[in-house]
């Protein structure tokens, strides 16, 4: 914008030294009033701004809603620290860094089937902010302004099946080998890592800093252990809610991911990736957020019936 504020000057007094020559000439070319030519001046130069403006913050749709995709993906260049990080880690170094969304790996039946888990659970809690996270494998439930854990709770005990597990189970294995496949790496070589959550949003005001799910960041800054990010969203944009597109920051426009039931989301989870979700501004957004790392160490097991034993 710096650069556009030095330009509109030099147009303007471009056209006010041509505009005094037209008049200290008494040109007989024109008919137009002065007046009229420094109004079209002025429109032209906020039409500039206007132009520009917009261009800054310009969403491209990726995906929409109403558009069933059997896979689109978009190809990036790898940030140099997430290439310098898992080239030690054989066979987890993605031929290439991008982003890919399909509505081809998780059936209908299976995305209601989480979803089905996740309200089980959430119904318990719900944070006093409108942003709120189950996570299976650490027992975390948003519940007011803090967390508790439903594998803890005397009365949650045996909340969830054994079918249940297996839903999840099912579901991530899926995901593991779509990774797999779609950017050339050993399903062998990477594993489940934590966090791996469901999410509600409403449009409820943030009370806490963990409430504030809209601010762009990087996954492998945020969570070590991330690199690959893949998001199942359980909620349709646009019709189960308003607001709470996925962003991808981009250098020149920001590409949207419109939510849909049993869509899935997968990508590199370095800085070319950076994201964010916008708020949501009525309705509830059902989403699970499912991590993969190709550290060992960093390797969760699959949540099981086994948490309630204590």
């Amino acid at each position: 914008m710096s650069e556009l504020k030095r330009r509109i000057p030099k147009i303007t007094n471009e056209k006010e030294t041509e505009l005094s020559t037209v008049k200290d000439k008494k040109s007989t070319n024109t008919n137009l009033p002065l007046r009229v030519l420094s109004r079209i001046v002025v429109i032209t130069s906020l039409l500039i701004v206007v132009y520009f403006t917009s261009k800054d913050g310009k969403l491209i749709t990726f995906a929409k809603q109403s558009e069933v995709l059997a896979g689109k993906g978009q190809i990036l260049e790898c940030s140099s620290d997430y290439i310098k990080e898992l080239d030690k880690y054989e066979g987890c170094l993605p031929k290439e860094c991008k982003r890919f969304v399909t509505d081809k790996v998780i059936s209908e039946k299976e995305s209601l089937d989480l979803l089905q888990v996740a309200k089980k659970g959430l119904k318990y809690g719900g944070s006093s902010g409108g942003a709120s996270i189950l996570d299976l494998h650490s027992g975390a439930l948003s519940k007011g302004q803090y967390f508790i854990n439903i594998y803890k709770e005397e009365g949650m005990k045996n909340l969830f099946s054994e079918k249940d597990f297996n839903s999840f189970k099912v579901v991530k294995e899926k995901i593991k080998y779509a990774i797999a496949n779609h950017f050339g790496v050993l399903p062998s070589k990477i594993y489940l890592t934590q966090p791996t959550f469901f999410s509600e949003f409403t449009a409820k005001n943030a009370v806490i800093l963990h409430d504030e799910y809209w601010h762009p960041h990087v996954d492998k800054v945020t969570y070590q252990s991330f690199h690959y990010t893949t998001l199942l969203y359980f909620s349709d944009y646009g019709i189960d809610f308003q607001g709470g597109r996925f962003v991808f920051v981009d250098e020149k426009f920001n590409k949207t991911v419109e939510p849909r039931k049993g869509r899935l989301s997968i990508f590199t989870s370095g800085a070319e990736n950076m994201h964010y979700v916008e708020k949501v501004e009525s309705g509830t957004r059902y989403a699970m957020t499912i991590s993969f790392t190709c550290d060992q160490q960093y390797a969760i097991e699959d949540p099981s019936i086994n948490k309630y034993i204590n």
